[in-house]
């Protein structure tokens, strides 16, 4: 235990991911101690200090097991992307949740900071700078948007005087270390098949990686401390939005990428996502089409948030600014063989 935070023994699921291990790199630099649930054992979490337990989220007995004696968990583990089985998004993202919280009250855990998405309240339309009063989606156009819903409110309604709950709703996370947007962004555009979809005025909002780890960490301690940050929701980002092609081509700039100019109207990406759909369930295809209804919404919609409650109720600033966080992902592509 350090005196910048009040926990001992932290539980970080999902800790071996990109998120996930921010959050295990910024407790350990206060000398906390963690262990790691995944799937694997992470020897890049190991060089950190951390313990990694092996296992599944879904299996409850395991979980309850792992978490004995801590004091506080952050749940990162989530199945992410736009495409799977109701199944499969449902069983990890709701039914772990239901585990974590399981193992929370069988060790009288009394600290859980959950990692969420703005996809929870993205319905379809532009959000301009609103707060956490935005109400949940209710129809959606892909399983992980509405399992995350289901999570996020189960555990928000835990919350109580023997286990104070938080949900962070970090939105388009980037920078060095990242697993999937960047790369994806990075193969998609040296092959040339990224395209502009809509008029390109849509403004969104981007979270630097250490900023979204120091709002979990400060959410936590806002739990162990005055508790404002219980039982509520909040978004995090870099509180800049940026215009999302722009910031796109201003990244293959650097990387000496051609820049995106073809282009597609949101309708047509629209349908051109339909049909895929429809191919790709028909023929039980696992791999993610090129384009979905939810990817043209989200390619085409502004989304960007207040983060006014999350500087108010734990003083979450981002430390890191756009400008500077581009210039170690642009060092960290090139080091990493990703243009290679």
């Amino acid at each position: 235990m350090t005196a910048e935070t009040g926990m001992k023994k932290v539980i970080v699921t999902g800790g071996g991911g990109f998120v996930g291990k921010a959050i295990v790199r910024q407790l350990r630099s206060q000398d906390v101690r963690v262990t790691v649930v995944g799937r694997n054992t992470y020897p890049d979490v190991l060089k950190l200090g951390a313990e990694v337990a092996v296992g599944d989220i879904r299996d409850r007995d395991f979980l309850v097991s792992v978490c004995e004696n801590a004091d506080t968990i952050f749940h990162v583990a989530a199945r992410a992307g736009i495409w799977g089985s109701w199944e499969d998004y449902y069983s990890v993202n709701v039914t772990g949740t239901e585990n974590v919280l399981a193992a929370c009250r069988a060790n009288r855990i009394g600290h859980l900071v959950y990692t969420s998405t703005p996809s929870v309240v993205f319905a379809g339309d532009d959000l301009c700078g609103v707060g956490e009063e935005t109400p949940y989606a209710e129809d959606f156009l892909c399983h992980y948007a509405h399992t995350k819903v289901l999570a996020e409110k189960m555990v928000l309604a835990a919350n109580n005087a023997e286990l104070k709950t938080t949900a962070l709703r970090p939105h388009l996370v980037w920078g060095p270390g990242d697993t999937n947007l960047i790369p994806r962004l990075v193969e998609r555009g040296r092959k040339g098949q990224l395209k502009i979809v809509g008029d390109a005025t849509n403004m969104v909002d981007i979270s630097y990686i250490d900023n979204v780890a120091s709002a979990h960490v400060l959410a936590a301690d806002s739990l162990h401390g005055d508790g404002r940050a219980a039982g509520h929701a909040y978004f995090v980002s870099q509180d800049d939005p940026v215009n999302l092609w722009e910031w796109i081509n201003d990244l293959y700039f650097r990387l000496g990428i051609a820049p995106v100019k073809k282009r597609i109207g949101f309708k047509k990406a629209y349908l051109v996502g339909t049909v895929l759909e429809k191919i790709y369930s028909w023929l039980k295809i696992r791999d993610e089409p090129r384009m979905t209804r939810f990817l043209a919404e989200q390619l085409a919609r502004s989304h960007w948030f207040s983060i006014q409650n999350a500087k108010d109720d734990f003083g979450y600033t981002p430390v890191v600014s756009t400008e500077t966080g581009m210039e170690r992902l642009v060092k960290w592509v090139g080091d990493s063989g990703l243009l290679a």
